[in-house]
């Protein structure tokens, strides 16, 4: 086929993408686009209200990214993170975010954008069927938990209490989270806190 000649015919699968506009449009915050385009982040943004009133240096675009991102590499803390997310992007004039401003744009986001975008993501993956998908007709699924520290202050004392043993007070709060996954696929069907 000549060079610059367009891919078209009954072999080729095309697939039309929605880009971010402005610095983050080349390559995106990382692979996490590739799963969650930019387009379905803007639907949940704007269905929750959370569309950003002005323009600022970290979009709340790229904010709900950040998110998933931190879950990942939980060892990493919000500037580590941002880092991973932007090393594709090095040749752009990526702005300087401090963990202020990363924790700041965290807390102007909310909770309802990242737990709408879960409840639009989640399910079982609609992949071609393999083997431990199902069982006997039913998809089969696991239960699994785990307590992850949350950070500490009055407002999660007030909610979760303070844990104790009988020699001191437990250090950082606890959640319990309960996920219901799809074995075959790994895909999170549902999780509660």
């Amino acid at each position: 086929m000549p060079t610059g000649a367009p891919l078209s015919g009954p072999g080729v699968i095309t697939r039309e993408v929605a880009v971010a506009d402005g610095v983050f449009a080349p390559g995106h915050p990382g692979e996490l686009t590739q799963i969650v385009p930019c387009d379905r982040v803007d639907a949940v943004l704007a269905e929750c209200g959370a569309t950003q009133q002005r323009l600022r240096k970290l979009p709340a675009r790229v904010v709900v990214w950040l998110l998933p991102a931190a879950a990942l590499c939980e060892e990493c803390g919000y500037p580590a993170v941002w880092s991973k997310l932007t090393s594709a992007l090095r040749s752009l004039p990526v702005p300087q975010i401090t963990a202020t401003g990363l924790w700041q744009a965290r807390a102007r986001l909310g909770a309802r954008p990242p737990r709408a975008l879960f409840d639009l993501l989640r399910g079982p993956a609609t992949t071609p069927p393999a083997a431990g998908t199902r069982w006997a007709g039913p998809l089969v699924v696991a239960i699994d938990g785990t307590c992850p520290d949350v950070p500490d202050g009055p407002a999660t004392r007030a909610g979760l209490g303070q844990g104790s043993t009988q020699y001191a007070t437990s250090g950082y709060p606890q959640v319990l989270l309960v996920a219901l996954v799809a074995c075959g696929t790994r895909a999170v069907i549902d999780a509660v806190f």
